[in-house]
């Protein structure tokens, strides 16, 4: 029997272990390639990261809406039985966490306003934050007054020298006809 001599040659050998090992076989940098990915992967984890999949990593803290709950983004459609602003103001809390500051602590001058009709445009607000939209309905002649405590808001009619540089406010006292 005639026993082919192919690894025989010191020369076959070394042909045979250059073809496995070689860094260029698909087998061997598929290899590289998955280990050193691994190794980047988990040198870019930190404590607060959970693996939400195979390749997804979230951060594990809040939300900025979580944690300031008048920075949450919405986009609203007031419905047609709201026609006043102190509606509207108590519809946009709705949900929120926060609610509107008792009567008795609330300025004569903010009644008022809350008395107004809703404008129309108004009625579709966003999308912007909650504390944006509140702004926007009381308009440029009132400051958002928050208490983060006990979770209320109201608002508080700004002095002349707090209006915006460029604000031209014009003052018209308009009586309502009996």
């Amino acid at each position: 029997m005639m026993q082919t001599g192919l690894h025989k040659t010191p020369e076959a050998k070394f042909n045979m272990k250059r073809f496995l090992y070689h860094p260029t076989h698909p087998v061997t940098a598929t290899t590289i390639f998955i280990v050193g990915l691994c190794t980047l992967t988990s040198l870019n984890l930190k404590a607060d990261d959970a693996q939400v999949g195979r390749y997804s990593v979230i951060a594990a803290v809040p939300t900025k809406a979580q944690t300031d709950l008048l920075a949450t983004t919405l986009t609203i459609r007031l419905p047609e039985r709201i026609q006043t602003m102190g509606e509207a103001v108590r519809y946009l809390l709705q949900r929120s966490g926060y609610r509107l500051a008792k009567v008795e602590s609330i300025e004569p001058d903010t009644l008022a306003l809350f008395a107004l009709p809703l404008p129309a445009v108004h009625r579709s607000l966003g999308p912007m934050t909650l504390r944006d939209a509140l702004k926007t309905l009381a308009g440029p002649m009132f400051n958002l007054v928050q208490d983060p405590v006990h979770r209320l808001v109201t608002f508080e009619r700004c002095s002349p020298d707090q209006l915006a540089v460029g604000t031209n406010i014009e003052m018209e006292v308009v009586q309502d006809e009996e």
